[in-house]
């Protein structure tokens, strides 16, 4: 008799699916400076705590296994499906995969790696040339990249929360905000009244929703 594969212990699986998406992460941001390793870096750190206890050691669901067996009592709580969670709190049943969370993890993981790699694109355009980079997606926000890595880490976590990466998002997300700034201070210092002016036309992070559907040409004089 053939029993159930293991649904936790594939260590070698956490290992590649995690250099897989530190590898996307490192092909399309390329860093070059102290700076781009340290948020490479941070969000290397979250993915591997994600695929350790999404394919290694679910340790989130053992400490939670007690709850969850009480508050749904159908649900194996050490179970792989059950490390969704998502779909269990909210009373979905049938493939997690497919719950309103998971498919929109996809949305925002996919977003996320076109704007790391467009954003690159751009920016070293614009190095390359000794200008300031205004068009493609900073034609809309000022730090692309790092809304990028943001929209990653919320998608896998929506995908797949865990105690240790929900303590760490929150972390990553004041450590890029910092890192933003300290980046503003050299570029107006670079720039001076061309980057204030475009700093003062452009948001941070939050695009202005009008302008997603404009096209802006041509660089910031």
């Amino acid at each position: 008799m053939v029993g159930d594969p293991p649904a936790y212990g594939l260590w070698f699986l956490a290992l590649v699916n995690a250099g897989i998406f530190i590898l996307f992460a490192l092909s399309f941001f390329k860093p070059a400076t102290a700076r781009d390793w340290r948020s490479l870096g941070a969000f290397s750190a979250f993915i591997v705590a994600l695929f350790v206890e999404m394919y290694g050691f679910p340790l989130t669901l053992y400490l939670l296994a007690g709850w969850l067996g009480n508050r749904f009592p159908g649900l194996d709580p050490l179970s792989h499906d059950a490390g969704h969670i998502w779909p269990a709190l909210f009373g979905w049943s049938g493939d997690p995969h497919r719950n309103p969370f998971h498919l929109l993890s996809y949305v925002l993981i996919g977003a996320g790696f076109w704007l790391i790699a467009s954003g690159w694109r751009v920016l070293h355009e614009a190095q390359r040339a000794g200008a300031l980079a205004t068009t493609g997606p900073y034609a809309h926000v000022r730090h692309p990249q790092y809304v990028g890595f943001v929209l990653v880490l919320i998608g896998f976590f929506l995908q797949w929360p865990t105690l240790v990466t929900g303590v760490m998002l929150p972390i990553l997300l004041v450590m890029y905000w910092r890192l933003a700034k300290q980046e503003e201070r050299e570029i107006e210092t670079a720039f001076g009244d061309q980057y204030r002016r475009y700093a003062s036309d452009v948001p941070a992070f939050l695009p202005r929703l009008g302008r997603l559907f404009k096209t802006k040409e041509g660089q910031i004089e």
